[in-house]
């Protein structure tokens, strides 16, 4: 990775490793074998920032247990920028907004790697989006074959270097760290820069800058939004469900994410998703009615069963014309599915020719919205996601040929790796 040279390192051990990790005075300054800095106290994050404040980009990404509690619990921040390459103990730092403040600055570009979760970070502390985001996972999918690519794979395709595979299966809530653990951690950020720098020059090349500008703010937004916005359809099982059992779902889905988060854990933990849908469609708020519903016989969920019936209620008092609809669709025809299939195979084999990764362009299930789309059997409010912004201009003119006739596939070589010939 080019960096203009470093600092003196001035290393510190994690929390619990023999000093206490709110402490404002550091740790033995000793110099740590792998050249990257620990932060276990505010006095150390103050200086981390204050470091990172000149720095136009700064890469980072984190280490989180997801399982146990209502939000992800983040238990590492690893950051790299020109000159600076630290692990942030949040277990023992937990107080970040400073950081997060930083990477909304206008004028940085915060570099990630599959970064939906580490925004997700950023929204619930500071509820503001990086200044300008860029994500190699993404990019990567921009001008290469393969999306969503692992980290380890995009360093290995365009780096040609290995990464640390061992820690993979590492709880990182318990303390202390080892030093393979913190290695492992920070290694997930030393080639973020070098990876920035590499694809963006890619992208430029290619003259897709543009599309991954594009890219990166409507996945900002999609992130942005089902962060924001409670998306209760979510819920498996509603496909057949009245207006009003829906309405009634939607009351029982908002009470369980409220009692999740007052008790910080996983919301299908509180109730899972199918006894939310069986309780809807029995449509009745008497407690014994509720507790004579097969799987609502455990003990620990007899003193909801108060709080199930008050949703219920409100579900039922909902008027009928403000209940929610289902998805509004005309009946597809029969040849959309093997329609569907041929233009996506289609499109496959011109994205491999373009070096695009398919599955970034659309799925099958957005060729067939498209192609309901342009057969007039699409009623939604949006636009099918190939008919939009840089994907149309991928996607929209071979669709157009071959559905027009003006088009054809057919094999060419099989022995080479893009078989599939489009004649125009």
């Amino acid at each position: 990775m080019s960096r203009r040279p470093r600092r003196p390192s001035r290393v510190h051990r994690p929390a619990g490793a023999g000093a206490a990790g709110g402490a404002e005075s550091s740790a033995a300054e000793t110099p740590h074998e792998g050249g990257f800095d620990v932060v276990t106290n505010d006095a150390q994050l103050r200086e981390l920032v204050r470091r990172l404040s000149d720095q136009p980009h700064v890469a980072f990404d984190t280490e989180f247990v997801s399982e146990h509690t209502y939000r992800s619990q983040l238990c590492l921040l690893q950051v790299a920028a020109p000159g600076v390459l630290a692990v942030v103990d949040t277990l023992a730092v937990p107080e970040l907004d400073a950081f997060w403040r930083l990477l909304a600055e206008p004028g940085r570009t915060t570099v990630v790697h599959a970064g939906r979760e580490e925004m997700g970070f950023i929204l619930h502390a500071i509820r503001t989006r990086p200044a300008t985001l860029f994500d190699v996972q993404v990019a990567a999918g921009l001008v290469d074959h393969d999306y969503p690519a692992g980290y380890a794979a995009i360093v290995r395709r365009f780096l040609s270097l290995p990464t640390n595979k061992g820690e993979t299966r590492t709880d990182w809530r318990k303390r202390p760290l080892t030093t393979a653990q913190l290695e492992y951690a920070v290694d997930d950020v030393r080639h973020l820069e070098t990876l920035w720098r590499t694809l963006g020059d890619r992208l430029d090349r290619l003259g897709r800058t543009a599309w991954m500008q594009e890219e990166m703010a409507s996945w900002q937004d999609d992130v942005e939004e089902s962060f924001v916005r409670k998306r209760w359809r979510r819920v498996s099982g509603l496909n057949g469900l009245s207006r009003r059992e829906l309405a009634l779902v939607r009351e029982l889905w908002h009470w369980r994410d409220q009692v999740a988060e007052e008790r910080d854990m996983p919301p299908r933990r509180v109730l899972r998703d199918d006894l939310l849908v069986e309780l809807a469609k029995r449509k009745s708020a008497d407690e014994r009615d509720i507790a004579a519903v097969r799987g609502m016989q455990r003990s620990d969920l007899r003193h909801i069963l108060g709080g199930l019936a008050d949703a219920l209620q409100r579900g039922l008092a909902v008027p009928d014309d403000e209940c929610p609809g289902g998805e509004r669709h005309r009946a597809p025809p029969p040849q959309l599915a093997m329609l569907g299939q041929f233009l996506a195979t289609a499109v496959a084999g011109m994205c491999r020719q373009m070096a695009l990764a398919p599955a970034l362009v659309g799925t099958s299930s957005d060729m067939r919205d498209l192609l309901a789309h342009k057969l007039g059997y699409h009623a939604g409010d949006r636009e099918p996601l190939l008919a939009t912004g840089w994907r149309r201009e991928v996607v929209g003119d071979l669709v157009d040929d071959l559905l027009a006739g003006r088009a054809s596939l057919r094999i060419g070589d099989v022995r080479s790796h893009d078989p599939l010939v489009i004649d125009r």
